[in-house]
C-alpha cells in the first residue's frame, strides 16, 4: 500500500506517459506485422526497419543525409527566426507599420510555400539556396505575425506602471515587453520549427543530391518500404530533439513563466 501512491506518481510523470504512448505504438506495429495481415511491401515490421537503418548508418548514407537536412533546415530558420523578431515587435508596437505589413503578410502566409519551387528553382537554380529560401518564406511570415501578437497582448498595465515609474522608449521594450514575450517567442519557433522540416522535405524530393527527403524519394522509386520508414523515424526522432531542446531553453531561460 505504502508504494501505491509513489507507483502513481511515477506512471502520472510525462516521461513515462510518453515513452508508455510511443511503445504502445511499437507493440501495435509489431503485432500487425508479425500476424501478416499486411504484406510486408506496405508495412515492413520493425525488425525490418532497424535493418535498413542499420545497413545505411554502416554505410555513411544516413548521417550524411541527415546532416545535409538539418544543415538545411538550421540555416533557413535561424534567417527567419532572426528578421521575424524585430519586423514582430516593430508591427506590435507600432500602428502604422502593423497597417502597412500586415495585409501582405497575411496574403503570403496563405500562399503554399511549395507552390514557390518552381520559381526558386527558376531565380536560384538546383543548388543549396532555393532549399533555404523554401524554408525561409514558409515560416518567416508565421513568426513575424505571432511575434506581433504576443506583443500586443502584453498587458497595458504593465507599460504604465514602466511610464509612471519613468521609463521611455528603449528601455520599456527592453525591460517590460522582451521579458513578457520571450516564452511566447520561443514558443512560436518551436511551433513554426516543424513547418521547416516539412518543407525541406519537400525541397529535397523535387530537387536535392542528398538529405532525408532525398532518400525517401529514391526508396519509393525502388519499392523500399522499409528505407521509407527510417527515413520518417529520423525525422520524427530528430523532430523531437528539438522540440525538447526549445522546451529546455524555455525552462532554463524564462524560469519565471513556467
Amino acid at each position: 500500500m505504502a508504494r501505491s501512491p509513489a507507483l502513481r506518481r511515477f506512471l502520472r510523470h510525462p516521461w513515462v506517459l510518453g515513452v508508455l504512448g510511443i511503445l504502445t505504438v511499437f507493440l501495435a506495429w509489431w503485432l500487425v506485422t508479425s500476424s501478416g495481415m499486411v504484406d510486408k511491401l506496405f508495412l515492413p515490421g520493425p525488425g525490418a526497419v532497424w535493418m535498413a537503418g542499420s545497413g545505411q548508418f554502416q554505410r555513411g548514407i544516413l548521417v550524411a543525409d541527415a546532416v545535409a537536412s538539418i544543415k538545411r533546415v538550421f540555416i533557413g530558420f535561424v534567417i527567419s527566426a532572426g528578421l521575424a523578431l524585430p519586423i514582430g515587435i516593430a508591427m506590435g508596437t507600432n500602428r502604422t507599420i502593423c497597417h502597412f505589413l500586415e495585409p501582405l503578410m497575411a496574403l503570403i502566409r496563405y500562399m503554399p510555400a511549395p507552390a514557390f519551387i518552381p520559381l526558386l528553382i527558376i531565380y536560384f537554380g538546383l543548388e543549396e539556396l532555393p532549399k533555404v529560401m523554401l524554408i525561409f518564406i514558409g515560416t518567416f511570415f508565421f513568426n513575424a505575425l505571432m511575434i506581433m501578437d504576443a506583443v500586443k497582448f502584453v498587458p497595458s498595465e504593465l507599460v504604465e506602471t514602466a511610464l509612471t515609474l519613468g521609463g521611455r522608449g528603449l528601455p520599456i521594450l527592453t525591460r517590460v515587453v522582451a521579458p513578457y514575450i520571450a516564452p511566447q517567442v520561443l514558443d512560436t519557433y518551436r511551433i513554426n520549427m516543424a513547418s521547416a522540416w516539412n518543407l525541406v522535405i519537400v525541397a529535397e524530393l523535387v530537387a536535392a543530391n542528398e538529405g532525408l527527403g532525398k532518400r525517401i524519394s529514391l526508396a519509393q522509386r525502388f519499392l523500399r518500404t522499409d528505407e521509407i520508414f527510417v527515413g520518417l523515424i529520423v525525422i520524427g526522432l530528430i523532430g523531437l530533439m528539438i522540440d525538447l531542446g526549445f522546451r529546455f531553453m524555455m525552462r532554463r531561460a524564462c524560469s519565471w513563466a513556467n
